[in-house]
């Protein structure tokens, strides 16, 4: 079975400044709960709060810069890396770059409120 996503669900986003998630494959948009797909556009000077998921995190960007924070070390990925970020690892993503950053998400298993873990505020 062959099943089309015409639409993404907006999904509320974590930071200091609006972020548009569009979720194509994932628990809201879709019901998947074994993955999630989206979309983010990042505003600059974007920053969210540490995380400890449930979820192995892969991300491509697809314009800008993409900051990675762990308790180890930051990684900067730009325009056409990736990055993997395995589940239970301290994690906090940020956008520090004047043009922000576009990048597409996908999670194993999908994305949940409930399994990221974010740091009280």
């Amino acid at each position: 079975m062959a099943t089309l996503i015409k639409n993404p669900s907006i999904i509320e986003a974590a930071g200091n400044k609006p972020k548009i998630i569009k979720e194509f494959i994932g628990r809201v948009n879709s019901g998947t709960k074994q993955i999630s797909i989206a979309k983010m556009t990042s505003p600059p000077g974007w920053i969210e709060p540490g995380q400890k998921p449930e979820f192995d995190e892969y991300t491509f960007v697809l314009k800008g810069l993409l900051r990675v924070e762990t308790k180890d070390t930051v990684v900067d990925v730009s325009e056409g890396q990736a990055i993997i970020v395995e589940k239970n690892e301290w994690i906090r993503y940020s956008t520090p770059e004047k043009e922000g950053a576009e990048y597409i998400a996908v999670c194993l298993p999908a994305f949940s409120p409930e399994t990221v873990h974010r740091d009280e505020k």
